[in-house]
């Protein structure tokens, strides 16, 4: 019998006000890191009609002018014009951070806490996912609405649709029959624009110069279109919608497949096992896929603040697997080093490469700087599977 359903995930652009203050956090971070790869930070930030608030909570030798970061990142997104009511000139900056808790602090610097090993910076489960319906190991819907958000910027900031602005969504539904994606059930598109712009030339351009490059193999004549579905999306941005840090936590991991531990990424150092150690469930989950071993591999990493080792491992290969989950995880144990240091050591992450994660998703990215990408382990694991059947 054939099961069929559709699943739809969303993902919104650079301009969005929440991911104008993940971009923010991160940008601020990175800058922490280049002067101070021990920089700790957990750092907030808050987006509405004229005004950015930084908040949260740093350690560091490192020094930046906040303020200068918070424009330069408006500016590179995109909010250069003043009649959007957003502007990186002349908006207000607003700075309140404090220093990181001594009590936090004992806990992740080895040899100073309960544990002399480095412990992890914060109490949390964390999942990673990985499924071989695509090149990059990711689901389908999510790839595609990533995607369409970043054509929407390029095809702005190249000047080929020069009347879009900054904010925008995407959302595309994808058929499935029987677990594997066939085609497109209808792609939504939401787009900021000028006032002088028509509704029909919108939606004949995004449809022509961004829907379809990007979604032409999976489109038929079925596939339906909402573009702009209210007809008019002139006001946008944070004078519209208030931004936060870490409002976009589905867009940012799986879109919807998968389970999260519902921590975010953004403005937080690798120390922060809310990002670390999600970024590393990812790469455990895509390197078993990769091996073969499964189809789909989602795995749960849980962590208790100030000790190393995770408290539990979880693999769940969806009934896909070729050994038992169970002996997933034995291999898992023995080829990974799930601990905060040993995190940060393999996956290189005391590196100012966090803002460009801020958009477009955390995981599926082809770029040197993604090291929870990496395959690299993937005929490892299948050696010594094979040692197993």
């Amino acid at each position: 019998m054939e099961n069929k359903y559709i699943f739809t995930s969303e993902s919104v652009t650079e301009g969005h006000p929440d991911k104008v203050c993940d971009q923010i956090s991160d940008a601020i971070l990175d800058e922490l890191i280049k002067q101070d790869p021990q920089t700790h930070a957990g750092i907030e930030t808050l987006a509405t009609t004229g005004l950015v608030v930084v908040a949260g909570e740093i350690r560091t030798k490192g020094y930046v002018d906040v303020a200068e970061i918070v424009r330069k990142t408006i500016k590179e997104i995109g909010y250069d014009d003043h009649t959007m009511g957003f502007h990186w000139e002349d908006c207000g900056v607003i700075v309140t951070v404090d220093e990181q808790s001594p009590d936090i602090a004992q806990g992740v610097d080895a040899g100073k806490g309960k544990y002399k090993q480095q412990g992890a910076g914060d109490q949390g489960l964390m999942f990673g996912y990985a499924s071989d319906e695509t090149s990059e190991l990711m689901p389908l819907p999510i790839m595609l609405s990533h995607k369409i958000c970043k054509k929407l910027a390029m095809v702005r900031k190249s000047g080929q649709l020069p009347y879009l602005r900054p904010d925008g969504k995407s959302a595309v539904a994808v058929e499935y029959q029987n677990g594997k994606p066939k085609r497109i059930d209808s792609v939504v598109v939401a787009t900021q624009h000028d006032e002088k712009v028509s509704e029909a030339r919108v939606e004949k351009d995004v449809l022509n110069k961004v829907i379809k490059p990007i979604c032409q193999k999976y489109i038929d004549k079925k596939t339906k279109y909402y573009i702009n579905a209210t007809g008019r999306f002139v006001k946008g941005g944070p004078p519209a919608d208030a931004g936060l840090t870490g409002r976009k936590i589905i867009v940012d991991t799986y879109g919807g497949h998968g389970s999260h531990g519902g921590g975010c990424f953004s403005g937080k150092d690798p120390s922060k096992v809310d990002r670390s150690a999600s970024y590393m469930a990812r790469y455990v989950a895509k390197n078993v896929v990769a091996s073969k071993l499964a189809k789909k591999c989602e795995v749960q990493l849980a962590y208790v603040i100030g000790y190393a080792h995770p408290i539990s491992v979880l693999v769940d290969t969806f009934g896909t697997g070729k050994i038992s989950d169970d002996n997933i995880e034995k291999l898992i144990r023995k080829y990974f080093d799930l601990t905060p240091a040993g995190i940060i050591k393999n996956l290189k992450l005391l590196r100012p490469i966090y803002k460009k994660t801020a958009a477009y998703g955390h995981f599926g990215r082809k770029e040197p700087d993604f090291t929870w990408e990496k395959t690299d382990k993937a005929n490892v694991l299948a050696k010594a599977a094979r040692k197993l059947i």
